[in-house]
């Protein structure tokens, strides 16, 4: 079973965040610029929310609000769920899928080390699976029981 911090080894570079303050258009910018949909909101090293593409889209753009113009603050999910480098992923998973989660800040101790996202944890529970199911296929052709 995989936990977090295998998904956090897959990936490089610095973590993608912006400031609560920051106009909504630097938090597009990052998502942009370093092709994800969401980045975290850090204030003085401390996670305070989280903003995606679809908050941007549904709380800036249907409104017509100026992107520019708009903080961060007041389209982030703030104080959002968060995992542990040590928490295993079928957990996660389960979790991202009840409450509609797409993304999950990493904790540690709380300082913020990265953010998974649903499409690396199914990956990796895929990837998992595989060599299981590879495992016993090789013992059952081997010398599985009463062979």
């Amino acid at each position: 079973m995989s936990i977090v911090e295998s998904v956090l080894a897959q990936k490089s570079g610095a973590l993608i965040h912006v400031r609560s303050g920051d106009m909504v258009i630097e938090a597009l910018r990052q998502m942009r610029d370093n092709r994800v949909r969401a980045v975290l909101v850090i204030d003085d090293g401390v996670l305070v929310g989280i903003v995606t593409l679809g908050d941007c889209a549904i709380k800036v753009l249907l409104p017509g609000l100026d992107a520019k113009q708009t903080p961060v603050d007041q389209v982030m999910t703030g104080n959002p769920m968060t995992v542990k480098p040590d928490d295993p992923l079928e957990g996660c998973m389960a979790m991202m899928a009840e409450r509609g989660y797409r993304h999950l800040p990493v904790l540690d101790a709380g300082k913020v080390v990265g953010v998974i996202s649903m499409g690396e944890v199914v990956k990796n529970i895929i990837r998992d699976l595989e060599l299981n199911v590879n495992d016993l296929t090789g013992y059952i052709m081997a010398d599985g029981p009463g062979g």
